[in-house]
């Protein structure tokens, strides 16, 4: 089925152009250039893997409850929508939200995808070039598994959010080659990273929580990269200089986190646009959520360097400034953990059953 009779709201036009600006960079230095870029280089090859054989999608999701949302957790909780709504009516919301939440990482994906491939052709070191390339494919591999999922599983898309285009297309136009890092590897990246930690972290159900442990594993890698290149770029800045990216940085958060509403949601069951933003802003769930997915970025904003007092400022406007004292890479760490766990507890349940399987054979043998 074509994935535009799947989205939630009529698409008319399935393609986004956006001028490319900025100079294609070369280098011909060959010489084995940063040690700790060519170690991140060096890892995410090793860590490559097939979405198609690593996740076990003969599992079964219900696409009218695919996360195992709780019913607090969900925005028109305690309101008179919800009261009149019916069992049925619930899980078509579930079912709407976890789309749209899904569609939102697809696009996203998609996003990085182009802005890594951006980064391969932009960035003047052949290292970061080495890495980005690495990036490209985990991206796509990303956005095979998320519109596999939304395809297969919950059959239903959304839109990309406005803001959220918003963001990576300014992200793209920008001439200078290390506003990809800066839009994608930090704000988008770091703030997907977030969302999908919450999600993994909360749901019961397999598919999503192997879907998002795997994904996460290979972003990780991704924001350290951003970090390594940008604070080592950054250093080299005029004053005037770092005011323009924290600006960008500034500017792409508040976008950001407005995104994070849902609000297309509540329109499409029949809610005005002014009461769904109503309702959002008075969800304690979603103001919780809204303020824990900036966890990853602003420990990694203050690392890279972009600091000063307005963007504090705004950070401190946003109830999330002490989040620049958390530690990226103990966060790294454990979601490398993570995956490897649901590996090895798969792997070994998978080999349980083997055995099993070996040993009734045996069993009926003998019988005979």
């Amino acid at each position: 089925m074509s994935t535009r009779d799947l989205y939630a709201k009529a698409q008319q036009d399935l393609t986004w152009q956006v001028p490319a600006t900025g100079a294609a960079r070369f280098s011909w230095e060959y010489d084995q250039g940063r040690e700790r870029l060519l170690n991140l280089y060096q890892k995410g090859k090793d860590k490559q893997w097939d979405g198609a054989k690593r996740i076990d999608w003969d599992l079964e999701v219900d696409p009218l409850d695919p996360l195992g949302t709780p019913d607090e957790a969900m925005t028109l909780y305690g309101t008179r929508h919800w009261d009149r709504m019916s069992p049925r009516e619930r899980g078509e919301l579930r079912k709407h939200y976890a789309s749209w939440q899904f569609s939102q990482f697809l696009h996203g994906e998609q996003g990085a995808m182009v802005c890594a491939a951006r980064i391969v052709e932009s960035a003047p070191d052949l290292d970061a070039k080495f890495y980005s390339a690495t990036q490209t494919m985990d991206e796509a591999r990303h956005a095979e598994i998320y519109g596999r999922f939304l395809h297969e599983k919950i059959g239903m898309l959304y839109p990309v959010n406005d803001n959220l285009q918003a963001l990576l297309g300014d992200t793209l136009r920008d001439s200078r080659w290390d506003m990809p890092y800066l839009g994608m590897q930090v704000l988008i990246e770091g703030l997907a990273l977030a969302a999908f930690g919450m999600i993994r972290d909360t749901t019961d159900k397999p598919l999503p929580q192997q879907i998002l442990a795997y994904v996460m594993q290979d972003e990780a890698r991704h924001v350290a990269f951003g970090r390594m290149a940008l604070r080592d770029y950054y250093r080299q800045l005029t004053d005037a200089e770092l005011r323009e990216r924290e600006e960008f940085v500034i500017e792409g958060c508040y976008l950001m986190r407005d995104r994070l509403r849902g609000v297309e949601v509540l329109e499409n069951f029949g809610i005005p646009k002014q009461e769904a933003e109503e309702c959002s802003e008075r969800s304690e769930y979603l103001q919780l959520f809204r303020k824990l997915l900036f966890s990853r970025i602003v420990p990694c904003v203050k690392d890279i360097g972009l600091w000063g007092e307005r963007l504090q400022r705004a950070y401190v406007d946003m109830g999330v400034l002490e989040m620049g004292d958390s530690s990226l890479d103990a966060l790294m760490a454990q979601d490398e953990e993570i995956a490897e766990k649901l590996d090895a507890e798969r792997f070994a349940a998978e080999e349980r059953l083997r055995v099993a399987e070996v040993e009734e054979a045996v069993a009926a043998g003998r019988a005979d």
